[in-house]
């Protein structure tokens, strides 16, 4: 037989056949989403019309891709948007069913910090907003800076705690380097940051700054004003008393 009508690489090396958004939605559907491979979630995810759309964004895994989202915008930034906003909702789901905690001391916020801040590879900075009787009404990143630092702009600082309505807060950053002891610069940027704060009402109870080795409160340190401060944040009020 004549085989000039075809190509031989199409017979020695066929193409492999991939599984276009449409299959992987039908699979979803009919098997749950635990069932689909982090290819088929991805090309669901993003609309792809074949999985082959979306296989460079995990070359290095898909952890690499939720660590280092910066190279991931640039060969799919609609993609790695929705990813990075899909996997904050999930985050944030589960916690919007919990009660809100009660926190009175460093110790205990520095506990409840440590559940939400996981493998944090940069500096990061959080407001933590409270109302009265020091229940925490939102937990907001302000600030990402590098491995080193973070630049906090007081308006993003005090924003979260404002759209709450909230009577106090508490700054709460990462140092990746295992060092909780905070720089000049933060001390001083803490100390303008409550003085606008009092402007509107607002208390700044504390900043903490939360390494492996440990963490570090500026209020029982006497950082916030120069005077060494208690370990309770604020006076607990009675259970009657309006929020």
């Amino acid at each position: 037989m004549n085989g000039d009508w075809f190509e031989a690489s199409e017979v020695l090396e066929p193409k492999k056949p991939t599984r276009g958004g449409s299959e992987a939605q039908a699979r979803l559907r009919r098997l749950g989403a635990a069932a689909l491979t982090d290819v088929e979630l991805l090309t669901v995810l993003g609309g792809a019309r074949s999985e082959a759309e979306v296989t460079p964004l995990l070359t290095h895994g898909l952890a690499h891709l939720l660590e280092a989202p910066e190279l991931s915008f640039e060969l799919a930034p609609v993609l790695t948007a929705r990813l990075l906003a899909s996997v904050e909702l999930a985050h944030r789901l589960p916690h919007r069913k919990l009660e809100r905690p009660r926190l009175f001391t460093p110790h205990a916020i520095a506990a409840w910090a440590r559940t939400q801040l996981v493998q944090r590879r940069l500096e990061e900075t959080w407001v933590l907003s409270l109302n009265t009787r020091n229940v925490l009404l939102r937990f907001d990143r302000v600030a990402t800076g590098g491995v080193d630092h973070c630049v906090i702009d007081a308006r993003e600082a005090l924003a979260p705690a404002v759209a709450c309505r909230a009577s106090g807060l508490v700054l709460l950053h990462t140092h990746p380097g295992g060092d909780p002891e905070p720089s000049t610069q933060d001390v001083a940027m803490t100390r303008r940051l409550k003085a606008a704060a009092q402007q509107l009402n607002i208390t700044l109870l504390d900043h903490l700054v939360l390494a492996e080795t440990g963490y570090l409160s500026m209020l029982e340190k006497g950082l916030l004003d120069g005077a060494r401060g208690a370990a309770v944040l604020r006076r607990p009020m009675l259970a009657d008393e309006d929020d």
